[in-house]
């Protein structure tokens, strides 16, 4: 389970950046372009690093920065379609991905949260 969720958060961040290439060249997009590079990069770098976490408190720690930032991903995500700088059809599938990512964290935090206690 652990590699394949290395692999999808990898190709959630190749995904994301990829949409951003359609965007048009506005100063809007551009920005919204950096904040999504930005956080779906970091949500596949900071799994890794929950991976290879060296204590239950720290893997909490760090999980949680991923879950941050996937949602934060998905919020960047919106933001294009309700800007309309892309369709709803061309995003569909990475809204998709980034609340079932974010489903998955949020339930690895809580599992690890209760054998914490």
């Amino acid at each position: 389970m652990k590699e394949q969720l290395k692999l999808r958060t990898k190709i959630f961040a190749h995904n994301c950046v990829k949409i951003t290439q359609s965007f048009p060249n506005t100063y809007l997009s551009n920005h919204i372009k950096g904040q999504l590079i930005r956080c779906s990069t970091s949500v596949a770098a900071n799994y890794r690093a929950t991976c290879i976490a060296q204590s239950k408190p720290s893997f909490i720690a760090k999980i949680s920065i991923v879950i941050e930032e996937v949602d934060e991903s998905n919020f960047w995500l919106e933001f294009a379609l309700d800007e309309n700088l892309i369709s709803k059809e061309k995003i569909d599938f990475l809204l998709k991905e980034s609340s079932e990512l974010t489903s998955i964290f949020i339930a690895s935090r809580k599992t690890a949260s209760s054998n914490n206690q």
